[in-house]
């Protein structure tokens, strides 16, 4: 074997997971935002690998510290904060080229009193949660949206025939079952300046409507649907990528117990399940670079 030279390769480093909250009290209505965001810087930091040179590391505390202070200003869309706090280090310091900043942000829904909310108290949503990853690399910003553990079932209008069977097949064929899934789906603009906040909303609605009304023959089927409708709705997106486990709902036999059970009574089994991951793209998308590093779970 030749010699080989050992040399530094593709690195980021930042802050991860700073939690945040943000209390807006203009008025005696109070607003909250509520977000989890991760900095991770890109550029010239080879002499901190590789001689401990710590002239160019910005402290990820410092990277923590400015994340709380321009929230200061206000926070917004989760897309132009993020945009904002990249934009801080590439402006303020010269060998940052680039980075991923993203976050996750959790909904709160004021408490009811006499059938209307409340000014200042709030309950915390259920588990789904809104992301945002924002990369800026030689001056371009990408943009990708999404969302978490957006959980649905619709309890008819799902079949899933036609499969192989080998000498190790045991599901037996359902013309009418449940359909239960957690979505995660991100989402990439194809340009920037947009009302991400409006747009978040109307893909949330897109997806929903798109899951409850095909009729699903499997749930590959579902999700390409869900993201064939958002293409359509939206000229800004380029593609949507799913990951999907689906949440298998079996019918319990209740014949034990002299009784039937004609699709009513069901137990939910969250493990092993079946996990469907895909991209839906137009066939003309602009090239992403690097945008999508880093994101773990999508084919």
């Amino acid at each position: 074997m030749s010699e080989s030279t050992i040399v530094l390769g593709a690195n980021q480093y930042g802050k991860a997971e700073v939690r945040l909250v943000r209390i807006t009290r203009d008025t005696a209505r109070h607003e909250i935002e509520d977000l989890n965001v991760t900095s991770q810087l890109r550029g010239d930091f080879e002499a901190a690998h590789i001689v401990g040179d710590n002239a160019h590391v910005v402290a990820t505390d410092t990277q923590k510290n400015t994340v709380y202070a321009l929230a200061k200003d206000g926070v917004g869309a989760p897309e132009d904060f993020l945009l904002r706090l990249g934009q801080h280090f590439i402006d303020d310091f010269d060998w940052v080229s680039g980075g991923r900043w993203a976050a996750e942000k959790y909904s709160w829904n004021r408490i009811e009193v006499n059938g209307a909310g409340h000014d200042h108290s709030f309950v915390r949503g259920g588990t789904e949660a809104r992301t945002a990853v924002v990369t800026l690399d030689n001056g371009e910003a990408t943009v990708i949206a999404g969302l978490t553990d957006l959980a649905v079932l619709k309890s008819t209008g799902s079949k899933f025939t036609g499969f192989p069977h080998d000498k190790y097949t045991t599901l037996e064929e359902a013309t009418d079952r449940i359909l239960a899934t957690s979505v995660t789906a991100r989402w990439r603009y194809n340009t920037l300046g947009l009302d991400y906040d409006q747009l978040f909303v109307g893909v949330r609605a897109v997806m929903l409507q798109s899951f409850a009304t095909v009729h699903s023959l499997a749930l590959q089927q579902s999700l390409f649907q869900m993201g064939k409708a958002v293409l359509e709705a939206y000229p800004e997106i380029d593609e949507i990528r799913f990951s999907m486990p689906n949440i298998h709902n079996f019918l319990v036999d209740l014949s034990p117990f002299g009784l039937d059970n004609p699709g009513e009574v069901f137990f939910a089994s969250d493990r092993p399940y079946g996990l469907i991951e895909a991209t839906v793209q137009r066939d003309n998308t602009t090239d992403a670079g690097r945008a999508w590093e880093g994101i773990a779970g999508f084919c």
